[in-house]
C-alpha cells in the first residue's frame, strides 16, 4: 500500500487531532477518509457535468441534423 505525508499548520493539526478525537477514531483513519471523499466527490461532480454536456450536445446535435 502506497502512503503518504502531509504537513499541516499547528492549527490545523489540531483541528484534525480534535475533529478525529469527536468522532472516536485515528487520525489517519480521519485524514484517509477525508481525502477518499474528496477525490470522490470530485470524480461525481465531474461525472454530472459531463452528462449535462452530453444530454446538451445531444439535443444540439439532433437540431443541426
Amino acid at each position: 500500500m502506497a502512503g503518504l505525508n502531509l504537513c499541516f499548520t499547528d492549527e490545523e493539526f489540531d483541528a484534525l487531532r480534535e475533529r478525529a478525537a469527536v468522532e472516536g477514531r485515528s487520525m489517519r483513519a480521519f485524514a484517509h477518509d477525508a481525502v477518499v471523499a474528496a477525490v470522490n466527490e470530485r470524480a461525481r461532480l465531474f461525472d454530472e457535468a459531463a452528462g449535462q454536456v452530453l444530454k446538451a450536445s445531444e439535443e444540439l446535435n439532433r437540431r443541426l441534423a
